[in-house]
């Protein structure tokens, strides 16, 4: 039996050449060339793309850092209300313990502005403002292009690569491997906000008239 640092190496090349032997990474080029360029949920009028929301940020303080987490965990209450909101995550840089990163997805930009006019969140910058809390925060907006699920099934060794829905992320997240069963880990809802996470209902998925992956997005 090979020793285990070997038999690691051995592992992570089968997955390497499985996953970018040229053949396969042809066929993947190919098919995000014919895809839209990104996600959409059709409105009335028009083709709404996914938005993610990312700020990078820093606190004047610990103690700012501990004010800030109190009035936080109070926004899972407000996002889950929210029917345009799909994920929301907290991080702290390895690194850099001063470092910390928030990530957000949403179905369009308008439901992005919709969170921003909402009274909590409202009241919530304006303590920021008002306490000098923040130091600093950059904020990126970005389309989504296109999602993929990459997973190798640590008790079978299935290997998955395959589009999906990143508004039934949740739903997506939650298969077992299709040849064992394995159920993979998830990270759970969080009390303190730093994580909270929500899949488009199907009923208003039809309401809105969603377009396949197939589709393209009208100019």
């Amino acid at each position: 039996m090979a020793p285990p640092r070997t038999a690691t190496r051995w592992f992570h090349q089968i997955f390497a050449d499985w996953l970018f032997c040229s053949a396969r990474r042809h066929r993947r080029l190919h098919a995000m060339r014919d895809r839209p360029p990104a996600r959409a949920i059709r409105g009335e009028n028009d083709i709404m793309a996914i938005y993610q929301s990312m700020q990078r940020v820093r606190f004047r303080s610990a103690g700012d850092y501990e004010q800030f987490k109190l009035i936080f965990a109070g926004v899972r209450h407000h996002l889950k209300t929210l029917p345009g909101f799909l994920h929301l995550t907290w991080w702290t840089h390895p690194d850099d313990p001063t470092w910390h990163n928030e990530v957000s997805f949403w179905t369009s930009f308008d439901a992005l502005k919709d969170w921003h006019m909402n009274t909590y969140h409202k009241h919530a910058k304006q303590w920021a403002v008002r306490s000098g809390a923040i130091m600093e925060d950059i904020i990126t907006n970005f389309e989504l292009k296109s999602t993929r699920l990459i997973r190798v099934c640590p008790c079978c060794g299935h290997a998955q690569d395959k589009p999906y829905e990143l508004d039934q992320e949740q739903h997506a997240l939650a298969q077992p491997c299709s040849q064992c069963g394995f159920h993979f880990p998830r990270m759970p809802e969080t009390p303190d906000s730093f994580a909270v996470f929500k899949d488009i209902d199907a009923s208003i998925k039809e309401t809105g008239e969603r377009k396949p992956a197939s589709a393209k997005t009208a100019a």
